[in-house]
């Protein structure tokens, strides 16, 4: 097989699996590479599936009209068995990137998208570092045996890439003395999330301390040393989340055990894990590392994306405070229902007289200007049916039922509220409708089609010619 051949084949295997896992880490994802084998080679670009197309000018400037991207390599250099490029250069707008140098390959540069719902970019991040790790080390071996194993390791990689990132920031703040064990620890946190106490699921705070600076805790409550419950006895650690829900207070564990109960305020260093009922945030220190929920990590952070919203209404004729005011009102009533679990619509209406929609009209709208009004109009959004609210910022009426012919986007496993959402707005164009479903989704509608669905992105099967060079890739 020639060497052309093996890199296709070690090319497709590793993006394979990275799309995949990085597709169920976070939402739907594209994945693309650049890379030079040899120093006097031309840079390739696989990009099946248009990643960085509108890039082009960047890219341009950054690898055709300069040679930067090549200084500081040592490809002779056999003892290095990979070498992670830090720059600045590649800050693409929308994009996560990862350049790397080895003995087996001199220049590779993973690209995949951020979402703008992630926690972090940090654990995607740690995850393209081992996929360029192991094109390496596959190019170098050309043993085509190991392909479909390493597409398998990058699809199933979510705990190792959250772990990775986690000892990576706790090295590099206070070096390699500590004594958390990180997979144990994740292990617990996602073995708890699951456990359930009569009938509840797990709400509080539990704290991961380094053993050496647990002394200087200030306590409420501190167990015997020979009667601390066992970190890996889910059971018993969920049980005692109930005595810090709804608090300040927080369980706190040396990653063997629980040692205690404190309101301690997290460390650079500390590790924290959030339950919020069926699902989770993880923390190191302050910053939000990803979220857990159905006993996986997820890169999402559980906020309503409503950025195609802000977008659309740029588009709308409206006054520059009604716009902000929509939006701002839209996004706490959105975030409430999301918080409480309960699904709702709510109904924009841009026209200068409010359409007549059938549902519990109103004597006076209700000015959402007042903070007052605005309480009642989030609890509103409980009742079964819409909330109208009008570009004057003011509520026009609840409990309303949108309807309408049927249409061609209609999906029968969305709903209800999803497909009338699709009827109604196909039949009044100058209205946007935003869906809440129970289950977290949320939806922005516009003229019957979804603005917020994802593209079905065609899977390729293999990598079966060459990619072509950069410079090709551009000029077509």
């Amino acid at each position: 097989m020639s060497s052309n051949s093996f890199a296709n084949l070690c090319i497709f295997h590793i993006m394979d699996g990275l799309r995949d896992g990085l597709s169920h880490f976070s939402q739907i994802s594209r994945v693309a590479l650049l890379y030079a084998i040899k120093p006097g080679d031309p840079l390739r670009i696989y990009d099946p599936q248009d990643l960085l197309r509108d890039h082009e000018p960047k890219l341009k400037e950054i690898y055709i009209d300069s040679d930067k991207w090549k200084s500081g390599s040592r490809h002779d250099d056999t003892t290095r068995l990979i070498e992670l490029i830090k720059t600045k250069d590649l800050a693409l707008a929308g994009l996560i990137s990862c350049s790397a140098r080895s003995s087996s390959l001199f220049y590779q540069c993973w690209f995949t998208e951020q979402h703008p719902n992630m926690c972090s970019i940090g654990p995607t991040q740690s995850w393209m570092e081992y996929a360029a790790m192991i094109l390496s080390q596959d190019y170098a071996a050309q043993n085509i045996l190991r392909l479909d194993s390493s597409g398998h390791l990058l699809r199933e990689y979510s705990t190792h890439a959250v772990r990775d990132y986690i000892v990576d920031q706790r090295n590099r703040i206070m070096g390699w003395d500590t004594q958390l064990r990180i997979y144990p620890i994740l292990d617990a946190i996602l073995g708890i999330s699951k456990t359930k106490e009569e009938g509840a699921w797990a709400r509080g705070d539990l704290i991961f301390i380094e053993p050496s600076e647990l002394e200087s805790l200030n306590y409420l409550a501190k167990f015997p040393e020979n009667e601390r419950p066992a970190l890996k006895n889910h059971k018993h650690v969920r049980k005692l989340l109930q005595s810090v829900e709804n608090s300040s207070r927080k369980l706190v564990s040396d990653g063997k055990c629980v040692v205690g109960i404190s309101s301690c305020t997290p460390s650079n260093t500390s590790i924290s894990a959030n339950f919020k009922g069926e699902r989770g945030i993880l923390q190191l220190g302050p910053e939000s590392i990803c979220s857990f929920a159905d006993a996986t990590f997820s890169s999402t952070n559980f906020k309503p994306n409503l950025v195609q919203l802000e977008e659309t209404l740029l588009e709308i004729p409206l006054d520059g405070n009604d716009r902000h005011g929509l939006f701002q009102f839209a996004n706490k009533m959105v975030a409430s229902a999301t918080n409480q679990s309960h699904g709702c619509t709510l109904v924009l209406d841009f026209n200068e007289t409010p359409v007549k929609i059938a549902g519990q009209t109103l004597e006076i709208p209700l000015d959402l200007k007042d903070p007052e009004i605005r309480g009642l109009a989030r609890a509103l959004t409980k009742l079964d049916g819409a909330v109208h609210i009008g570009k004057d910022v003011k509520v026009y009426g609840f409990a309303c039922l949108l309807d309408g012919k049927t249409v061609s986007g209609e999906n029968r496993g969305r709903g209800a509220r999803f497909n009338s959402a699709l009827r109604f707005t196909a039949e009044h164009p100058n209205i946007i409708v935003i869906v809440v479903s129970s289950d977290k989704p949320v939806s922005i509608i516009q003229r019957g089609a979804e603005l917020t669905a994802s593209c079905d992105w065609t899977q390729h099967f293999a990598c079966v010619s060459t990619p072509p060079t950069l410079e090709e890739w551009i000029e077509q």
